[in-house]
Order: C-alpha cells, then sequence, then structure tokens
C-alpha cells in the first residue's frame, strides 16, 4: 500500500502535516452533543417563532429591523416574510423555520407568519414531552399518526 501523499496528493493537506485531527471550528465557536445540542437547536427555533408571533394578525405590533448592508437603514414592518428574510441566524432549527416561511411564500404567497409559529407550538409541545423523559423518536412517531389523521380527516 503507498502512503496517503501518494495515493491522494490532497490527503496531506486535509489530515495534516502530522495525518493528525484538523479543527474544523473557528475562532470563537462551540461543539454541542446530544442532548445540549437538540434543546439549544430547539431554543433558538422558539426564539424565531415567538419574534413573528407579536407581528400575528390585526392588533400585532410592527417590527423596527436596520439593515447591516445597507448603510444601517431602518424600516418598520409587520410581514412575517420581511422580519424572516431580514434576520441573520445560525442555528439550524430556527434555519428550517425560515426555510418553511419562504416555501409558503412561493407556493402560496401568504400565510408565512402563521407557519412559522404553528411549526415553533409544535417544537414547544415536542421540548416538553422531551423535557418529561419521552425519547424524541417516539414524540416524532406521535406527529407523523397526528399528521395522518389530519390527512385522512381532510
Amino acid at each position: 500500500s503507498r502512503p496517503a501523499s501518494r495515493r491522494n496528493p490532497r490527503a496531506v493537506k486535509m489530515m495534516g502535516p502530522q495525518l493528525g485531527p484538523i479543527n474544523l471550528f473557528g475562532e470563537g465557536s462551540q461543539e454541542a452533543k446530544g442532548e445540549q445540542a437538540r434543546m439549544s437547536s430547539i431554543v433558538g427555533a422558539l426564539a424565531i417563532a415567538d419574534l413573528v408571533k407579536t407581528s400575528l394578525g390585526p392588533k400585532g405590533m410592527d417590527k423596527i429591523l436596520q439593515s447591516s448592508s445597507r448603510g444601517g437603514a431602518v424600516s418598520v414592518t409587520n410581514d412575517g416574510a420581511t422580519i424572516l428574510k431580514s434576520v441573520l441566524i445560525d442555528n439550524p432549527a430556527a434555519k428550517v423555520l425560515i426555510d418553511i416561511s419562504k416555501v409558503q411564500d412561493d407556493e402560496v404567497g401568504d400565510g408565512t407568519t402563521s407557519v412559522c409559529v404553528l411549526a415553533g407550538e409544535l417544537l414547544r409541545q415536542a421540548a416538553e414531552l422531551i423535557e418529561k423523559k419521552m425519547h424524541p423518536q417516539v414524540v416524532i412517531a406521535g406527529y407523523r399518526l397526528a399528521r395522518g389523521a389530519a390527512l385522512q380527516a381532510l
């Protein structure tokens, strides 16, 4: 067998000069595993859902948005799609909420805030069940049963 550098010249660069592990995380980044990672993702998504929840309905509150790229331009809106498009997020679960809001806007053209709030509340209920020591796969199975019942009713 040939050494890694002869089989694949990039192998030395990817593995480092001593063939040891390379730190993939940038400065100031953190690694989370298991329960901590799950709960931090849920908390981030709930923050996004709570952000847009207050703008929902006829008595919804306006949000003041300040752009970091357009010289600090300020705008006022209560449109959930606009709010979600302007938020910079690195939380994976929060990104999913923003993505489902974008899909809702593309497919239907309305209901972006409602779909985000609904998904956030489903996540909130799942988090409560997980905190009561219910396994996440059991929660998922319950949601799948509920989806089936809802589709059958429709």
